[in-house]
């Protein structure tokens, strides 16, 4: 039997260690050529498949692909674009087996959240009913740390990082000016439905009484009056307050504070910004000067800040995804496991995608604090491991130097073009 090729594609949004995956996943794949022969990356994400556009990655050499591990961002594109149902459009579907099939790719390894592990098992199903059998692995990757049955996501602890980092450094510049400026300060971070980032800033604090005096999560029911009452309370006893708010806090009907009124790719709801609709009430009801900052893109892509634990943890998904394929597995998603006992360690085990897809681990009521504005010590212990080390990428002229890649797309086999 001939050995197959494989596929590999980024999914949604970009963190500073997915590439570091995509690191784990080629060199394992070439480390294991008896088995698998070449690799395809999708040129942005799963639209690289669908239109036939796959990156030929033998052609990069082993340094760039070695210094994927320090580059952040997609190296080969990643989308926001989500399969539709088998029964809504068994077409798409269809059309990934018959460009696997005319490419000789039996190996498919999405890397990416609870979308792509569900785009993922339904390829493995679908392509067995087909007569030609694909081995899918999905490797886990979202900032959000949401996906269940791992201990933690890759892409999260580096966010994790910059978030505590930012946040002590902010507080560090409010603290020293709140006398004749500014007394509130708002850091908005991602988060739709699970305040795992939000709850990170919380690692900035040393001692009790620091800063983020408040954090606001979606786990937990937004109260203004006593939201404005604490904000007020903690001006008067130190001058100044710190807030971490998640995008997307809400309030007790489920109706998000920054609610924009449109949805995205994935059915998501936009959300127009929570950092200046928290200001506009401190304004308005309490007559406070503020200011506030969104960390946007800046928390995900800040590989100059990365976790080293994350960095570790994000090229052992990839390259565990890939000794789970040659090994016969199908139909999985390496996971993150932490171990037993006071010193941290972690190992990797299978998770099945059936239990994965379409999942959101939410943060456990007992990490949030009684009042619901900060994290217990459980959070805590469970944290603060994760933006353990540093792991800084090379410099070059006083900036980081990161890697781009030839990305030559392979001659397409099928004779019809796909719109998607």
């Amino acid at each position: 039997m001939s050995k197959k090729n494989a596929f590999y594609a980024q999914s949604g949004g970009v963190t500073a260690v997915i590439n570091a995956s995509a690191c784990g996943v080629i060199e394992a794949a070439r480390e294991n050529q008896d088995q698998i022969g070449n690799v395809y990356a999708g040129h942005n994400g799963i639209l690289g498949a669908l239109r036939e556009e796959l990156i030929d990655v033998s052609l990069e050499s082993a340094e760039a692909i070695a210094a994927l591990r320090h580059t952040p961002s997609g190296a080969f594109g990643s989308c926001r674009y989500k399969l539709k149902s088998l029964e809504d459009n068994r077409a798409e579907y269809e059309r990934l087996i018959e460009v696997f099939k005319a490419h000789d790719i039996g190996y498919f390894f999405y890397n990416g959240g609870g979308d792509s592990a569900d785009t993922c098992l339904k390829i493995s199903q679908l392509s067995e009913t087909m007569g030609y059998p694909i081995q899918a692995i999905h490797i886990p990757k979202t900032v959000d740390n949401d996906l269940p049955l791992t201990d933690n996501c890759p892409g999260f602890g580096s966010v994790a990082k910059y978030v505590a980092v930012s946040t002590k450094e902010a507080a560090m510049d409010v603290a020293s000016m709140c006398a004749t400026s500014t007394k509130v300060f708002i850091l908005e971070v991602m988060g739709r439905h699970a305040g795992w980032i939000a709850a990170a800033g919380a690692l900035a604090q040393e001692q009790e009484g620091d800063a983020p005096h408040i954090i606001l999560f979606p786990e937990i029911a937004f109260d203004k009056e006593k939201f404005l009452a604490k904000v007020q309370k903690t001006v008067d006893e130190k001058g100044y307050c710190v807030i971490v708010a998640s995008e997307g806090a809400q309030y007790p009907d489920g109706t998000f504070l920054a609610d924009a009124g449109s949805t995205d790719a994935f059915g998501h709801k936009q959300l127009g910004g929570v950092a200046p609709t928290l200001a506009n009430m401190v304004k308005s009801e309490l007559g406070l000067k503020y200011h506030w900052a969104l960390a946007d893109y800046l928390q995900r892509a800040a590989r100059h800040i990365a976790s080293a634990t994350d960095v570790e943890q994000a090229y052992a998904v990839g390259r565990a995804a890939v000794e789970m394929a040659v090994a016969g597995k199908n139909a999985i998603m390496p996971a993150i496991i932490r171990g037993e006992g006071s010193e941290y360690s972690w190992s990797i085990a299978e998770a099945p995608l059936s239990e994965v897809a379409n999942v959101e681990k939410f943060m456990p009521r007992d990490y949030i604090s009684e009042d619901g504005f900060g994290i217990t010590e459980a959070g805590r212990a469970y944290l603060l491991p994760l933006i353990q080390g540093e792991d800084y990428p090379p410099y070059k002229n006083g900036v980081p130097r990161y890697t781009t890649l030839k990305k030559q797309l392979v001659k397409k086999k099928l004779g019809t073009d796909f719109e998607a």
